[in-house]
Order: C-alpha cells, then structure tokens, then sequence
C-alpha cells in the first residue's frame, strides 16, 4: 500500500476551527433574521436608532478632524509663539463637548408624536406670545449625546497624550493637562445643564 496516501481517522473526523467558527456564525445570522422578521417593528427602531448614532458620530469625528488639522497649521506657521499649545486642543474638544452634552441632557425628552402636536400648534402659540418650550426626541438625543459628542470628544487622545507628557518630563504640563480635561470638562457640563434649565424655567 501507499503511505503517502493514507491520512490520519482522526484528523478527518474533527471540523477544522475556521470551518467550524463559519457554522457558528451562520447559525446565528439566520436566527438574527428570523428574530428580524418576527419583530419587524423592533427591528425598524433599532436600525433607526443605529443610523441616528452613525450620522451623529461621522459629524463628531469629522468635527474634530477639522478641528485638530486647523489647529496644527495655525502651529506650524508660528511654532516659537504657539509651539507650547500643541495637543492643548484636545483638551478644547474634551471642554466643549462636555458642555454640549450637558446641554443634551439637560433637554426634556418629547415623543414624536408630541414633536409634530407641538409644530402644528406652534403658529397658535406664538400669536398669543405663549411659549411652547422645547425638547429632544430620544433618537434625537441619541444623535447629538451618543454620536456626536461620543466621537468628537476623545479620552484615548486625551490618554496618550498624557502618557507622552510624562514620558518627556512634562509633569507639570501633565498636570495642568489632566486639570483642564478632568475639571475643565465637569464644569462644562454642569454649565451646559444649567445653560438649558434656565432657558426652560425663563420660557414657561
């Protein structure tokens, strides 16, 4: 008999990993469907949600690139005057996006359906000089808290940058760092909050 021919049993009786890992996969891609069909109105939420939060962070990211890239040409045609401030804009974007989802969250949380009632009476309100007030639907909220201000604030640049101060012998610029970001951030958004309550308590 030819040797080079035969196998071992074993090694053809067990499913190699990746081939078993794709099984897996598939098997919950089909329950993921059929769970998709039997709750279709589930489903259309969630997708609904998902793309608010997508929408929201491209803008947020995109923001912040615009941002970061500004900030270091403004850097490069002056360094001996603005040299000092460089990586000082992450802390910027950390500041004011705790302020603005401090102001997210402090905006009351309106349904759809009282979104549009709202609209249609909107004309109504306003000749009679009564305000109607405002607020954010959920996925709204979700656009403007979760997606935008998720991705353009930043803790893993805000991280590094740390690290590389530390690692330089910039303790007390590191410090300094973690002040701006660390209470810098809290206060922007305490006064975010009572940014947005004031203006609600001025327009009941």
């Amino acid at each position: 008999p030819n040797s080079g021919s035969t196998s071992n049993p074993s090694s053809m009786m067990k499913p190699k990993p990746p081939r078993l890992l794709s099984a897996l996969l598939l098997t919950w891609l089909a329950t993921f469907i059929l769970s998709v069909k039997a709750h279709s109105s589930v489903s259309t939420m969630v997708v609904a949600d998902a793309a608010a939060i997508g929408a929201g962070a491209v803008c947020g990211a995109l923001c912040r690139h615009h941002v970061g890239q500004s900030v270091t040409k403004q850097i490069a045609k002056d360094p001996k005057r603005y040299g000092h401030l460089t990586g000082w804009h992450t802390a910027g974007i950390n500041v004011l996006g705790s302020f603005i989802l401090g102001g997210v969250f402090a905006t009351p949380v309106v349904s759809e359906t009282a979104k549009s009632a709202k609209s249609s009476t909107a004309a109504t309100s306003a000749a009679s000089k009564v305000p109607t007030g405002f607020g954010l639907t959920p996925r709204a909220k979700l656009l403007a808290g979760v997606g935008f201000c998720g991705s353009f604030t930043t803790f893993s640049t805000y991280s590094v940058d740390i690290v590389n101060m530390i690692g330089r012998g910039e303790a007390a610029r590191a410090l300094g760092y973690v002040a701006v970001n660390n209470v810098g951030g809290v206060s922007a958004a305490a006064a975010g909050m009572l940014l947005v309550r004031k203006l609600i308590s001025s327009g009941k």
